[in-house]
């Protein structure tokens, strides 16, 4: 089945990620019309998908020839898109932003819930060649998780989109009610830090998603002593603890094969190892905007593994999308994935498949709502000093 799709915005990863993959999956896509406020860009894509150029996104998901909208951009129109699109009955695949409010959104999810729809969020990191493959070797080689550590330093790239629209009146993000952000020499500002602000927020939460993925179960408690919401944002911190599994999950392999007619990949996997009950797993996360973008040799100079990832019986080191290296007894192995099919087809045609399937599937909602939930309660542990249940 074909799905006749509407975009609203197109986003920093349009050119490289969601731009190649709808035309690689175009057996499965139809793009009939989009809505964008950079009129060239709009232009250029109206000519690439022979689609329609429209002026609201109103008049777009009212149309009988769109079933499903994606959302590619974070503007100032916020959650109305996806609002409207579940009013219309239209599926709806969100990549605009991940900093939900659980308390203050609830009414959004709700709508999303009562709407009988297909949601999914967009989690890229959970769809790279890397991550796909580790979930394999956790239910195979590697045994389950005991110490991971993420760390996201921000690169030239993404603190030149950032700071191009330093000062700018029609820059979308906007501090929620009482939000605050220092500029770089201390005094109150209300654009270039809160744009640092909402960048390294939906990292944040991004990693902290990843990292419950690859753990397979949600943290019990966080803790952290630098979250606090109206300092500068130049450096976050925080540490997870995820419970002891009563079974390593090897329904874990099941998942990541799912995904493995998309790689087109003929990989054959190994018999999982016996495994010895799992003891409770931590994960370190943080994420850094500390290196001033005029210095760009220093922004790139050893950068970070994605994840480091220790367990029970090895380690392993993955470098976005599809780069891992990992150690057991017998040494190191050097995984190849170049060969695999991108990230962008991986979440599109998961997207397809949720909206074509018979069983509605809500995780990405819940998932996006959980992982902001724990970065709020972040904050709470900063505030109060000491580690919070969640």
């Amino acid at each position: 089945m074909k799905l006749r799709v509407g975009l609203i915005g197109l986003g920093d990863q349009w050119q490289t990620m969601h731009r190649p993959a709808l035309r690689m999956l175009s057996e499965r896509f139809d793009v009939r019309a989009i809505y964008c406020s950079v009129a060239k860009l709009a232009e250029n894509a109206v000519s690439d998908f022979q689609a329609d150029p429209v002026d609201g996104y109103q008049s777009m998901v009212a149309r009988d020839d769109i079933d499903a909208v994606l959302i590619l951009e974070q503007t100032w129109l916020k959650h109305l898109p996806a609002l409207a699109a579940c009013d219309h009955g239209k599926a709806i695949y969100w990549a605009s932003g991940l900093d939900f409010d659980p308390v203050g959104d609830a009414d959004f999810k709700r709508c999303v819930e009562d709407a009988g729809i297909a949601f999914m969020a967009s989690f890229p990191r959970r769809f790279a060649p890397a991550t796909l493959r580790l979930k394999e070797l956790i239910a195979t080689d590697l045994g389950a998780p005991r110490l991971l550590f993420c760390h996201k330093r921000l690169s030239l790239v993404e603190q030149q989109t950032r700071l191009s629209r330093r000062g700018d009146p029609s820059d979308p993000v906007r501090p929620r009610l009482g939000d605050q952000s220092r500029d770089d020499s201390g005094t109150m500002s209300s654009h270039g830090h809160v744009e640092a602000q909402a960048t390294m927020r939906n990292e944040l939460i991004e990693l902290i998603d990843w990292c419950s993925y690859v753990v397979g179960g949600n943290p019990a408690s966080v803790m952290s002593a630098n979250c606090f919401p109206n300092t500068a944002w130049d450096y976050r911190a925080l540490s997870l603890r995820f419970e002891s599994q009563s079974e390593p999950a090897p329904i874990q392999l099941g998942q990541a094969a799912a995904q493995q007619w998309e790689t087109r990949s003929p990989r054959k996997h190994a018999k999982p190892k016996s495994q010895i009950p799992s003891s409770p797993a931590t994960a370190q996360i943080s994420c850094g905007n500390y290196i001033p973008a005029k210095w760009q040799e220093a922004i790139g100079f050893r950068p970070p593994a994605g994840m480091q990832v220790c367990c029970q019986h090895g380690v392993a080191f993955i470098d976005l999308p599809g780069t891992l290296v990992w150690f057991d007894d017998a040494g190191r192995h050097q995984e190849s994935l170049e060969s695999e099919s991108p990230v962008g087809e991986k979440i599109l045609g998961q997207f397809h498949r949720a909206v074509t399937s018979l069983v509605r599937n809500l995780s990405g909602l819940e998932d996006a709502f959980r992982a902001a939930s724990i970065l709020k309660a972040a904050e709470t542990s900063s505030e109060s000093g000491r580690r919070v249940d969640l």
